[in-house]
């Protein structure tokens, strides 16, 4: 579980809480069930104009992702490829065959699969770019549905404000209703500021951040396959592939791959 989404999520909520009570109001004063209605249930149906169902029914499932850990296991394809190119230079590209069918990585073994057909440089990268465009767009599908949802929050936020003004208009003769009326009217404003600043905006950009990764192992993956048809030094192949670790992982995974 990604803790950090569960802290942020938590520690929004408590510093917002504090802040209320710290100012000598009470919780109860910014909870109003008709403000949820119109803010999360009036922006939500709003995405359902959007998209096809069978995307908005998946919506939720996405929210889920941003509390799993994914590791795409960059310090592993540097590692692995490093040792395909071995094998690849003392037996052969052909001898790679054996074992591909017990590759867990769908998009490693295609590359590899490539390339023992024989398929020239360009169409294997042509292919698996192709495929990391194809997945990056149905990441971007949701990550984008994610963004509108924020970005629909504090529009139907004014419009409850708006709703809670024209009651409160109406009722002008009650001057003691006034003041908790205009209260409750800017509590849909608060809320759409939430949904984007607090729930669907950092959640998308933290989808945004899961799909960076994955796209940068995809890359090093295409990267070492290409450096493995081309005949590069295993020591050469893994310098390039290094380049896309951070410092930290990098310095670990240099002194394995980079031995004398």
């Amino acid at each position: 579980m990604d803790i950090a989404t569960l802290i942020g999520l938590l520690g929004g909520a408590a510093a917002i809480f504090l802040g209320v009570i710290s100012g000598g109001s009470s919780i109860m004063n910014i909870i109003d069930i008709p403000s949820v209605f119109v803010t999360v249930g009036g922006s939500y149906f709003s995405l359902w104009i959007c998209v096809p169902m069978s995307d908005i029914l998946q919506l939720f499932k996405i929210v889920g992702r941003t509390f799993k850990v994914y590791d795409f296991g960059e310090a592993a394809i540097v590692e692995n490829m490093v040792s395909l190119s071995e094998k690849a230079r003392r037996e052969g590209i052909l001898a790679l065959e054996e074992g591909l069918d017990d590759l867990d990585d769908p998009f490693l073994k295609e590359g590899l699969r490539l390339m023992v057909d024989g398929s020239d440089g360009n169409v294997i990268r042509a292919i698996l770019e192709s495929e990391m465009a194809q997945t990056e767009a149905r990441h971007m599908k949701y990550i984008n549905l994610m963004i509108q949802w924020a970005g629909f929050g504090p529009g139907f936020g004014m419009m409850g404000t708006v709703i809670g003004l024209i009651g409160m208009l109406r009722n002008l003769e009650d001057k003691s209703s006034l003041g908790p009326n205009m209260a409750t009217a800017l509590i849909t404003t608060l809320y759409g500021a939430w949904l984007a600043n607090w729930l669907f905006g950092p959640m998308a950009q933290k989808l945004i951040a899961q799909n960076a990764n994955e796209m940068n192992a995809k890359d090093m993956v295409i990267e070492g396959i290409l450096s493995i048809q081309g005949g590069d030094n295993p020591r050469v192949l893994a310098q390039k592939l290094l380049t896309y670790l951070d410092p930290k992982t990098r310095k670990t995974v240099e002194a394995n791959v980079l031995k004398d």
